[in-house]
Protein backbone atom coordinates (compact mmCIF):
# COMPACT_ATOMS: atom_id res chain seq x y z
CA UNK A 1 0.00 0.00 0.00
CA UNK A 2 1.47 3.32 -1.20
CA UNK A 3 1.94 5.86 2.23
CA UNK A 4 -1.43 7.12 2.28
CA UNK A 5 -0.18 10.42 4.51
CA UNK A 6 1.94 11.34 1.71
CA UNK A 7 -0.89 10.75 -0.65
CA UNK A 8 -2.79 12.69 1.82
CA UNK A 9 -0.16 15.53 2.40
CA UNK A 10 0.15 15.99 -1.29
CA UNK A 11 -3.17 17.01 -2.10
CA UNK A 12 -3.68 21.06 -3.11
CA UNK A 13 -4.29 23.29 0.10
CA UNK A 14 -4.01 20.44 1.87
CA UNK A 15 -2.80 20.80 5.71
CA UNK A 16 -2.18 18.18 8.52
CA UNK A 17 -3.35 19.10 11.60
CA UNK A 18 -3.47 17.42 15.26
CA UNK A 19 -6.78 18.60 16.62
CA UNK A 20 -7.45 15.80 19.49
CA UNK A 21 -5.30 14.62 22.36
CA UNK A 22 -4.88 11.56 21.00
CA UNK A 23 -2.39 11.29 18.28
CA UNK A 24 -4.70 11.61 15.63
CA UNK A 25 -3.68 12.88 12.27
CA UNK A 26 -6.70 15.29 10.58
CA UNK A 27 -6.35 16.24 6.59
CA UNK A 28 -7.86 19.34 6.50
CA UNK A 29 -8.74 21.73 3.19
CA UNK A 30 -10.39 24.70 3.66
CA UNK A 31 -10.71 23.97 7.43
CA UNK A 32 -12.51 21.11 6.88
CA UNK A 33 -11.61 17.50 7.02
CA UNK A 34 -10.95 15.37 4.29
CA UNK A 35 -9.24 11.89 5.91
CA UNK A 36 -8.31 11.03 10.00
CA UNK A 37 -5.62 9.16 11.07
CA UNK A 38 -5.97 7.60 14.63
CA UNK A 39 -2.49 6.88 16.36
CA UNK A 40 -0.49 9.22 13.75
CA UNK A 41 -1.47 6.44 11.26
CA UNK A 42 0.43 3.11 12.69
CA UNK A 43 -2.94 0.95 13.01
CA UNK A 44 -4.13 1.24 9.46
CA UNK A 45 -6.73 2.68 9.28
CA UNK A 46 -8.14 5.91 7.75
CA UNK A 47 -11.33 7.76 7.64
CA UNK A 48 -12.52 9.57 4.97
CA UNK A 49 -16.25 11.38 3.77
CA UNK A 50 -18.09 9.57 1.62
CA UNK A 51 -21.49 10.19 -0.66
CA UNK A 52 -24.11 8.44 1.71
CA UNK A 53 -25.49 6.69 -1.09
CA UNK A 54 -21.83 5.46 -2.12
CA UNK A 55 -21.18 4.84 1.63
CA UNK A 56 -23.44 1.72 1.87
CA UNK A 57 -22.53 0.54 -1.55
CA UNK A 58 -18.69 0.63 -0.54
CA UNK A 59 -19.90 -1.18 2.59
CA UNK A 60 -21.40 -4.06 1.68
CA UNK A 61 -18.54 -4.79 -1.14
CA UNK A 62 -15.52 -4.68 1.06
CA UNK A 63 -15.35 -6.20 4.55
CA UNK A 64 -12.67 -3.67 5.37
CA UNK A 65 -14.96 -0.58 5.10
CA UNK A 66 -17.12 0.14 8.12
CA UNK A 67 -18.99 3.23 9.32
CA UNK A 68 -16.93 6.17 10.21
CA UNK A 69 -15.21 5.41 13.19
CA UNK A 70 -16.25 8.25 15.79
CA UNK A 71 -18.14 10.61 12.94
CA UNK A 72 -21.18 10.86 11.48
CA UNK A 73 -22.26 7.09 10.06
CA UNK A 74 -23.79 8.42 7.02
CA UNK A 75 -21.36 10.47 5.47
CA UNK A 76 -17.95 8.97 6.79
CA UNK A 77 -16.54 5.35 6.20
CA UNK A 78 -13.27 3.66 8.01
CA UNK A 79 -11.21 1.70 5.82
CA UNK A 80 -8.81 -0.75 7.36
CA UNK A 81 -5.58 -0.59 4.66
CA UNK A 82 -4.49 -3.86 6.12
CA UNK A 83 -7.04 -5.93 4.22
CA UNK A 84 -7.73 -6.66 0.26
CA UNK A 85 -8.65 -3.30 -0.58
CA UNK A 86 -7.10 -2.26 -4.08
CA UNK A 87 -4.45 0.57 -3.86
CA UNK A 88 -6.75 2.06 -6.60
CA UNK A 89 -9.80 2.16 -4.66
CA UNK A 90 -7.87 3.44 -1.61
CA UNK A 91 -6.29 6.56 -3.37
CA UNK A 92 -9.44 7.11 -5.47
CA UNK A 93 -11.73 7.38 -2.18
CA UNK A 94 -9.30 9.73 -0.51
CA UNK A 95 -9.73 11.59 -3.68
CA UNK A 96 -13.58 11.47 -3.63
CA UNK A 97 -13.64 12.82 0.12
CA UNK A 98 -11.04 15.65 -0.60
CA UNK A 99 -13.21 16.81 -3.32
CA UNK A 100 -16.49 16.47 -1.41
CA UNK A 101 -14.99 19.70 0.90
CA UNK A 102 -13.36 21.21 -1.71
CA UNK A 103 -15.00 24.50 -1.69
CA UNK A 104 -13.03 25.48 -4.87
CA UNK A 105 -13.92 22.52 -7.02
CA UNK A 106 -15.71 23.65 -10.28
Amino acid sequence: MTNVIAYCKAKDRATEEHPFRTGTIAFKVDGKAFALMPNEGQDGRITLKCDPDRAVILREAYPEITPGYHMNKTHWNTLDLHGKLPEDLVKELIDHSYNLVDKHQA
